[in-house]
């Protein structure tokens, strides 16, 4: 897979959810999926920010996106329920799903680690792909190739706290939903660490950095891209770096 390079119509037709796509990493997945010919559903908290990366897609002649305004940390359960029913009624199913939303919260010891920012976190990072995994199941299996990508990131040292073990807890989540659905199901799931990238979610836990040292979140798409179309058919429960592409 080193030097990966999609076809240009890699996803074409096909329908992929993408969560915290108004910003950063999510936002960039979303304007290339759509110029892969996917027809993206940007799933965030704030929308002036999802408006805009709709604009830019329909700007530039894609597929027309939908919006899917949702905050992660107060969604319950029937809140997802709502959002798979009524994509089943937009558009039937659903064939991609990408786990990007996160939190980082305050880099700090475990003694004096915060617990309502523990909560905060463990709701949006663990807790809510979880549940939006759980309600977009059964779309996901109508699908005839259908991808669940995680995004992850190594985080198991010191400070990292609850970000940090929420990223274990995705990619073993991850690990348990791929063995489930080997057998008798078309969805394979993975997990993709990007590494370090220029977004503001780094930027704020290291201010200090200079931008141009630190890779886009553009250089890291072929890898996504990978998982979510045909070529990536047959693989799952696997664990991938952008280093593999």
């Amino acid at each position: 897979m080193r030097d990966y390079t999609p076809s240009a119509d890699i996803l074409d037709n096909r329908v992929i959810l993408i969560t915290g796509a108004g910003d950063g990493l999510g936002r960039c997945m979303a304007k290339t999926f759509a110029g892969y010919g996917a027809t993206v559903i940007l799933l965030g908290r704030t929308i002036k920010k999802l408006e805009a990366v709709y604009d830019e897609i329909e700007k530039a002649g894609h597929p027309q996106p939908a919006i899917y305004p949702m905050n992660l940390e107060g969604a319950t359960a029937k809140d997802y329920e709502d959002l798979a029913a009524t994509i089943e009624k937009e558009f039937g199913r659903l064939d991609g799903l990408i786990h990007n939303a996160a939190q980082a919260g305050a880099i700090t010891p475990v003694q004096s680690y915060d617990a309502e920012t523990w909560y905060k976190l463990m709701q949006i990072n663990l807790n809510a792909p979880f549940l939006l995994t759980q309600a977009c199941l059964e779309l996901l299996k109508t699908s005839p190739d259908a991808a669940v990508t995680f995004v992850g990131d190594n985080k198991t040292r010191a400070y990292w706290g609850a970000y940090g073990v929420s990223k274990v807890a995705l990619e073993g989540f991850m690990k348990i939903l791929a063995d489930e659905l080997e057998e008798n199901t078309t969805v394979r799931v993975n997990c993709l660490d990007p590494g370090p990238l220029r977004t503001k979610l780094r930027a704020n836990i290291y201010p200090g950095e200079k931008p141009e040292d630190i890779p886009t979140p553009e250089s890291v798409m072929p890898g996504f891209l990978y998982l979510a179309g045909p070529d990536s058919k047959g693989i799952t429960g696997k664990t991938f770096t952008a280093d593999d592409f």
